[in-house]
């Protein structure tokens, strides 16, 4: 692939890159692209950390790629999940894994280390010491969204621990590409700012687009970002019917986007719409809807745009682009619910992280 058509190929993963030159002369260095992702386990995976995870890991490894994907288990001690049982979190660890690999992520390429391995590491908490005498508490602060946290006057001690942590990660994977959701900026942009003062490369930040949840928007908030307001309006663990799960159903899945949120003709904050842009379309080529014969017949569409616009225009109805949703994600989510099905350890696992008591 030429340098173009591999930074063309990032950014259908990337809603924004910083930066976009960075990223150029990475690639032309014939320096070997090492991205960080990282996911907190916790409960079950819905289908923006399974699926649109999978496909976007998937497009950065055809472009040249590789990853490291730390399995976050400290992190999710230190933000209280499960209660703070180390052994649930690491079983949910083991559950999200089981996953990727049965939704098509290209495990040859991708690298799973452990928080709990990672923090013995030589001079992990001299990194964490260096970064919290360098920056000041409202700094750390600031970046509280990447926990899922909007509220501050409740941190724990951990909660601040947290951010050092995830910075200290980048470094001690020795990555130079970080890739995760616009959610997890901040405390990218975060190692960016420490990483060559430390001594560490200054990594290139890759921030995907989040997945609007399927209930209805609220108003924006007086003052509120573009950004914030993406974040707050993302698909929701603790608001089940906000989201599809890896795991969920047929029956689930159609009861789940036939009640989503898609008013006829608004393409603006329209989930249905953004489940084919970055899902449908982010896995196949050509969507078809099917129409019966009197409602005119089906209709394919070979790009988002296209189908958008018929949907702005109202010759793409509601009723019918659910429809064609919904088969596809089911098609999609079919191999899941196979593996979970007839793997034994991978059944158990998801028993297990059904029946424990997600906290907050």
């Amino acid at each position: 692939m030429t340098t173009e058509e591999k930074l063309n190929l990032i950014k259908q993963v990337g809603e924004e890159i910083v930066s976009e030159e960075e990223l150029v002369n990475l690639i032309n260095s014939k320096t070997q692209m090492v991205a960080y992702d990282g996911f907190e386990p916790s409960g079950s995976l819905h289908i923006a950390q399974g699926l649109l995870r999978a496909i976007n890991v998937n497009k950065m490894i055809d472009s040249g790629a590789k990853f490291k994907m730390l399995v976050a288990d400290w992190h999710a001690w230190a933000n209280h999940k499960f209660g703070g049982d180390l052994e649930k979190i690491q079983i949910a660890g083991k559950y999200f894994i089981e996953v990727w690999k049965s939704c098509g992520m290209d495990l040859n390429n991708v690298e799973f280390v452990w928080a709990s391995d990672l923090v013995k590491k030589p001079g992990y908490w001299e990194t964490v010491m260096k970064i919290a005498v360098a920056k000041n508490l409202p700094r750390i602060i600031r970046t509280v969204q990447i926990m899922g946290r909007e509220e501050t006057e409740s941190l724990s001690a951990s909660q601040i621990l947290y951010p050092l942590m995830q910075a200290t990660d980048i470094f001690m994977l020795e990555t130079n590409i970080t890739q995760l959701g616009m959610d997890q900026r901040k405390v990218n942009m975060l190692a960016r700012e420490i990483a060559e003062d430390l001594g560490y490369v200054k990594p290139i930040v890759i921030s995907n687009h989040m997945l609007l949840g399927l209930l209805p928007p609220d108003d924006k908030k007086e003052g509120e970002s573009s950004t914030d307001r993406a974040i707050r309006l993302k698909m929701s663990k603790s608001k089940p019917d906000s989201a599809i799960f890896m795991t969920d159903s047929k029956e689930e899945v159609v009861r789940k986007i036939k009640q989503a949120w898609c008013p006829e003709g608004d393409i603006n904050e329209n989930p249905v719409l953004e489940y084919c842009k970055y899902i449908v379309f982010g896995k196949i080529d050509k969507m078809v809807i099917e129409r019966k014969a009197e409602h005119g017949g089906n209709l394919e569409y070979s790009n988002f745009e296209a189908l958008q616009k018929d949907f702005a225009s109202k010759a793409l109805h509601p009723m019918d682009l659910k429809a064609g949703l919904i088969k596809y994600l089911n098609e999609f989510l079919d191999p899941v619910r196979k593996h979970f099905e007839e793997n034994e350890d991978a059944k158990k696992l998801k028993e297990q992280v059904e029946s424990f008591k997600v906290t907050r």
